[in-house]
């Protein structure tokens, strides 16, 4: 059986994932409520293997290893970073205090083939933008999670997240709508 690969990805309205340095946005733009944190945490109640490319994962991994009282972390982090890693990378040689992590050299997809035909457990990727960009060319990504907060970062925006996508034709499999605001995106893509 072929395990399921979802790339998870928070955005603006206009398609920024991150912003600039000196913005006050936060990690969810200011508009994360009770009702997303549930959610967050409810999707990564059940094991999952993660799937980070080199950025992403030193990101993660700094706030894991940072000091930073686990307490004050949302739920979903917490478990995030207590799930197997498989962490995609020709710079890496270390798992930088990440309990379960596994870094492998070569190309992503073939090794993300390789663990879609091994892995017992689904695949969840989140942000790892290039990574994903090429891993959906190749039509190894089964869902691409759309995570949409109600602001505009034109000013301060970053990361776009589809900007290296290419082409890809998106069939919608859920929608929700969080705290009467966050709209979340569940699409089934294939490339063109």
């Amino acid at each position: 059986m072929t395990a399921v690969y979802t790339w998870d990805v928070f955005s603006t309205l206009d398609g920024y994932g991150s912003y600039a340095d000196g913005a006050d946005w936060g990690g969810y733009w200011g508009k994360q409520g009770p009702e997303l944190l549930e959610h967050r945490a409810a999707l990564f109640g059940t094991e999952q293997r993660m799937v980070f490319g080199a950025t992403t994962f030193r990101e993660n991994a700094q706030i894991m290893s940072s000091g930073i009282d686990p307490h004050t972390l949302d739920e979903w982090n917490v478990r995030a970073m207590r799930m197997p890693a498989t962490v995609i990378s020709s710079t890496l040689r270390d798992t930088l205090g990440w309990p379960d992590a596994t870094i492998v050299s070569g190309d992503a997809v073939d090794i993300v083939a390789r663990l879609k035909e091994e892995s017992d457990l689904p695949l969840r990727s989140q942000a790892s933008l290039s990574l994903n960009w090429a891993l959906m060319a190749a039509g190894l990504v089964d869902r691409l999670q759309v995570t949409i907060f109600p602001a505009i970062s034109g000013g301060t925006g970053t990361s776009p997240i589809l900007a290296g996508a290419g082409d890809v034709d998106l069939e919608l499999l859920e929608s929700r709508t969080l705290d009467g605001h966050t709209q979340e995106l569940v699409y089934r893509p294939t490339p063109r």
